[in-house]
C-alpha cells in the first residue's frame, strides 16, 4: 500500500539529491529509508530506483509516482488548512461581485489584506446593470458593490459608499464636436452610442443613456466601451477615474452641453451566511474603494 510517509520520503529524496540528504532532512538513518524504499518496491512490483549508476536515480515509473504523490501531498495539506478554516469560522470561498463601471484592480489590496489574515479564497467577478443584483439574489455571490437600484430586496442589507462623477464623452476628431448643440437630442440620435451588455440571466436587463432610433454598438466590458470611444467609433458616458487623464491630455473630450452625472454607490449582501470572511470584507471593503467619493455618514437599511 502506497502510504504518505513514502510519498513524503520519495520527494524528500529529489528534493534533496540522495537518500543520505533525505535522510536529514526527515532525521532518519539513511539505512532505514533505504529499506522503507526496497519495501515500497516490493510491495508495488516496481523499480522505483535505477541503482546501475554512480548515483541511484528515479525510473520513469519513480518518477511518476513522484509527481502524482506530491499532487496527492498538496491536496492533503489544502484539505488539512480548509478544515481548520472552516473550524475557525472561515469560509473556504468568497465572491465579491463588482459593477463594470469599476475595476477589479481597486479590489487587489484587500485581496492581499485577506490573505494575511485567513486562506479564504476570494474570487473577483464583474456585473452589469440589472445582473449584479441578479447574481446577489441568486447566491452566486457573497457581497455586491453596485450604483445604488430604486428599490432594495427584503433580505439584502445594504452599505452607502459614496458618490462618483461621470461624463459625457467622445474622442477630440468625432463629428459630434462640430455641431453647434452637440448634446441636444436630436444631435446624439445621430451617432453611435457605446454600451455594455447586461449580464442578467433571467432578469429584465437595464439600459441607461441610449436613445430611439440610435444606432449602438454594444461590447461585453467597460474596457471594450472605453476603447471603442477612445478610438473615435462612438459617444457614451464613463466614469471619471476612466477618462479624467484622457480629457486633461487631450484624447478625450467632453461633449459640449453635458453635465457631469453623479451615482450613489453601495454595499450590498444577504442578511444570512455571515462568516468571518464575509464580515472582514464588509468592513474593509469601502476602505479601498478610493475612486468613490465617502458620504459623510453612511447608513445601513
Amino acid at each position: 500500500m502506497l502510504s504518505f510517509e513514502a510519498l513524503q520520503i520519495l520527494d524528500a529524496i529529489e528534493r534533496k539529491g540522495s537518500f543520505a540528504a533525505a535522510a536529514d532532512s526527515l532525521n532518519r538513518a539513511p539505512s532505514s529509508l533505504s529499506y522503507q524504499v526496497q519495501k515500497l518496491e516490493q510491495d508495488l512490483d516496481l523499480v522505483i530506483f535505477d541503482r546501475s549508476g554512480h548515483k541511484a536515480s528515479f525510473t520513469d515509473a519513480g518518477r511518476l509516482l513522484l509527481e502524482r504523490g506530491r499532487i496527492l501531498m498538496n491536496a492533503a495539506d489544502e484539505m488539512v488548512s480548509d478544515a481548520k478554516s472552516l473550524a475557525h469560522g472561515w469560509e473556504l470561498d468568497i465572491t465579491i461581485a463588482f459593477d463594470g463601471l469599476l475595476t477589479a484592480r481597486a479590489f487587489f489590496p484587500l485581496v492581499e489584506q485577506i490573505g494575511r489574515e485567513s486562506n479564504t479564497r476570494v474570487r473577483l467577478q464583474e456585473e452589469i446593470l440589472a445582473g449584479a443584483w441578479e447574481a446577489l439574489s441568486e447566491d452566486r455571490v457573497d457581497i455586491l458593490i453596485s450604483p445604488k437600484p430604486q428599490s432594495i430586496p427584503l433580505d439584502v442589507k445594504m452599505m452607502e459608499l459614496g458618490v462618483s462623477d461621470g461624463y459625457w464623452v467622445a474622442s477630440p476628431d468625432h463629428p459630434i464636436h462640430n455641431h453647434a448643440r452637440p448634446y441636444d437630442v436630436e444631435t446624439r440620435r445621430l451617432y453611435r452610442s457605446i454600451s455594455v451588455a447586461d449580464t442578467a440571466r433571467s432578469a429584465k436587463s437595464i439600459t441607461y443613456n441610449i436613445l430611439d432610433e440610435q444606432p449602438r454598438l454594444t461590447v461585453t466590458s467597460m474596457t471594450e466601451k472605453y476603447h471603442a470611444i477612445l478610438d473615435g467609433y462612438g459617444i457614451g458616458t464613463m466614469p471619471s477615474w476612466w477618462v479624467e487623464e484622457d480629457i486633461a491630455k487631450g484624447r478625450l473630450r467632453v461633449i459640449e452641453g453635458s453635465e457631469p452625472y453623479k451615482l450613489d454607490w453601495v454595499m450590498a449582501w444577504k442578511r444570512n451566511r455571515m462568516g468571518n470572511a464575509k464580515s472582514w470584507l464588509i468592513r474593509h471593503c469601502p476602505k479601498v474603494l478610493k475612486m468613490i467619493q465617502p458620504v459623510s455618514k453612511q447608513n445601513v437599511d
